[in-house]
């Protein structure tokens, strides 16, 4: 194994196996997807042998992890292989978080990442000129960036750590870190600077390195195709029709026709919209007919398609007016007539095998163009080097591989987790579901359902963890642990990390403490819960995506390309989910759990769970497996 030189601890388990692979796809300048469990150290098995081959072969390292709290991991591995083999690396973030100016502007604080860019541009075109542009830009002109870096190179900082390092002399840390990238021989990053193709560009120039030297390591990989689905769909609500037209009137309402200004353009939109989704949702959404909108332009308007379209060329000229009007104005870029139009331009030349034409309901109706393949974006990852995909709940890893456009011959390797089975019970019961159509059918399952929740709390009381398939069904729920004496504790749909993190902390901290959350939620994935800040899990439901317009297409397209609709698009999500919020009992090898299912549905997946079964009593059978295992194993207590 020839990345032991830089791997700095003993190998244990599975991690000689994984860095094996991992150097033979390097070499062949290949791919891997590799599934491991919690506690393998995949972080460090990705890159030691990376960086090792990226020394010896001029090539550099990328690191992308999908939120930017992940980055910490990366570093302080890096840190470790830093003390015995001199190896400089850098985190990075978007502007968003990094630019000091936007605490003293926040009329940019929710600027996209091309709005930032180029009011970023100009005013650091406006210091370098010796007017008033950045201050922090301008201070970065005349700083001893050698002297930082060389403090970087010995402290290999963490992102929040080298804003602090920047922060006394008030430079700008977004610019003086791309200056230091050119010479970091491993980045990490959120997945958006290498997917998106704008900021991808921009970051290959930063590190000074050509798309085919570069190695790129994917943390938490099954999250890959959904963000690149979402990074390729756009959207059109009514709210961003009103604003448009708000615009308009603003700028004095110009004229697209003879008879038609902008505003009165926004108005036919929304009808249009509204009328669509009167049509065509059922629930929550709809398909909408490849012409339809189009269609229904033309015979408002009593005109051609070409009509339409020098319409739209019209608004769009407009709207970019109105964008340079406010950059030079120093303010945001933008124009919600220039959104609009680029919207329905787009829609009209939509690859219909690639996405769906999707019409949502609600308060905000809105025009959806939902991409259905994500190698649109992920398909560059073929012109790296190689590509490392890690996670513990990738499974199954043919369906990965098939819908982010990796190559047939991608090295597909399954570990085992390094924990024994006997550390965990898994049980189901067989007289319970959250199925849609038998509760609507059977009035009785939910109240006995939190019934048995309850009694599991009453005699169980250990830190608890309660998963539901969704938000709403949670709220079903949420009296179940009333009056028990024990703290309670939700997790809740729009809360910032840190309000999520210090719910968290206060549940790690109970004893016998209940939280509540879901399945697929940020709880379910990204969180340990070590020793006994988590003993009992119990799973309300099976989390089946909502059978929804949007999902019903996603189908269909897998069915028509791979042949395997249902596999790829229904149990491979349902089973990561359920597997991610039964993983976080054990993140330890002394961790010991219990996950209660209930469910009658997870019978189905005996061939991706085999330890699980059927229990007539989980009270009983939880509380003797619990008690069996503390008889004879050390836990630290609180």
């Amino acid at each position: 194994m020839r990345s032991k030189t830089l791997f700095p601890y003993e190998p244990r388990g599975n991690q000689k196996i994984i860095m094996e692979h991992i150097d033979a796809a390097l070499e062949k300048g290949g791919h891997i997807i590799a599934e491991s469990g919690t506690g393998s150290g995949k972080t460090i098995c990705s890159l030691a042998p990376s960086l090792e081959y990226a020394l010896k072969h001029r090539k550099k390292v990328l690191y992308l992890t999908r939120t930017n709290s992940q980055q910490k991991q990366v570093i302080i591995e890096l840190r470790k292989i830093n003390q015995q083999s001199k190896v400089f690396g850098m985190g990075m973030q978007g502007r968003g978080n990094m630019c000091p100016l936007l605490e003293e502007r926040p009329d940019l604080r929710n600027g996209n990442a091309e709005e930032l860019s180029k009011v970023c541009g100009d005013l650091k075109k406006a210091s370098a000129d010796g007017g008033k542009g950045c201050p922090f830009f301008s201070k970065l002109l005349d700083f001893d960036v050698e002297g930082l870096a060389a403090l970087a190179r010995e402290k290999i900082p963490t992102v929040e750590d080298f804003m602090e390092m920047c922060k006394p002399h008030d430079i700008c840390p977004y610019e003086a870190n791309k200056i230091l990238l050119k010479d970091a021989m491993v980045v990490t990053a959120p997945y958006i600077y290498f997917f998106s193709p704008m900021i991808r560009r921009a970051l290959l120039d930063w590190m000074k390195v050509h798309i085919s030297d570069l190695i790129v390591i994917i943390d938490e990989a099954h999250n890959l195709a959904d963000y690149a689905r979402e990074l390729h769909s756009r959207d059109l609500t009514v709210r961003g029709l009103e604003l448009s037209g708000h615009e308009a009137m603003e700028i004095g309402n110009p004229r697209l026709t003879q008879g038609l200004d902008i505003n009165g353009a926004c108005t036919l939109f929304q009808d249009i919209v509204s009328a669509t989704a009167s049509e065509y949702v059922i629930e929550d959404d709809g398909l909408v007919p490849p012409s339809e909108i189009e269609t229904q332009l033309m015979s408002r308007l009593s005109s051609t398609s070409r009509d339409v379209q020098l319409m739209l060329m019209n608004m769009v000229t407009h709207g970019d007016i109105i964008r340079e009007t406010r950059r030079k104005q120093g303010k945001l870029p933008r124009s919600h007539i220039f959104k609009t139009a680029c919207f329905m331009q787009e829609w009209m030349l939509l690859e219909e095998s690639e996405y769906a034409k999707l019409v949502c309901g609600g308060e905000n109706t809105a025009l959806q163009a939902y991409c259905l393949n994500p190698a649109l974006a992920t398909g560059i990852l073929k012109d790296c080097h190689s590509s490392i995909h890690l996670s513990g709940t990738i499974s199954p890893i043919s369906e990965y591989r098939d819908s982010i456009g990796l190559p047939e011959d991608t090295d597909c390797l399954l570990l085992p987790s390094p924990f024994s089975k006997d550390n965990r019970l898994i049980i189901y019961a067989e007289d319970m579901t959250t199925r849609f159509e038998t509760l609507a059918m059977d009035k009785e399952m939910l109240p006995r359902m939190k019934k048995l929740i309850r009694e599991i709390l009453e005699n169980i009381p250990r830190n608890t963890l309660l998963f539901f398939p969704s938000f709403s069904l949670m709220k079903e729920f949420a009296d179940v642990a009333n009056d028990l004496g024990r703290d309670v504790h939700f997790e809740q749909q729009g809360m910032t990390q840190d309000e999520l993190m210090t719910t968290v902390a206060d549940f790690k901290l109970g004893t016998g403490a209940i939280m509540f959350a879901v399945m697929g939620g940020r709880i379910s994935e990204g969180i340990d819960f070590p020793d006994r800040e988590l003993e009992v899990a119990i799973l309300v439901g099976i989390p089946y995506p909502k059978p929804t317009a949007r999902q019903k297409a996603l189908l269909n397209y897998c069915d028509r390309r791979f042949g395997k609709g249902w596999e790829y698009t229904v149990k491979a999500p349902t089973v990561r989910k359920m597997m991610q919020s039964i993983g976080r009992l054990l993140r330890r090898e002394t961790d010991r759990g219990v996950a209660i299912v209930l469910d009658s549905r997870m019978a189905q997946f005996k061939t991706e769970v085999p330890e699980i079964r059927p229990s007539t009593q989980p009270i009983k059978d939880a509380r003797e497996f619990l008690d069996r295992q503390y008889d004879f194993v050390n836990i630290p207590s609180k």
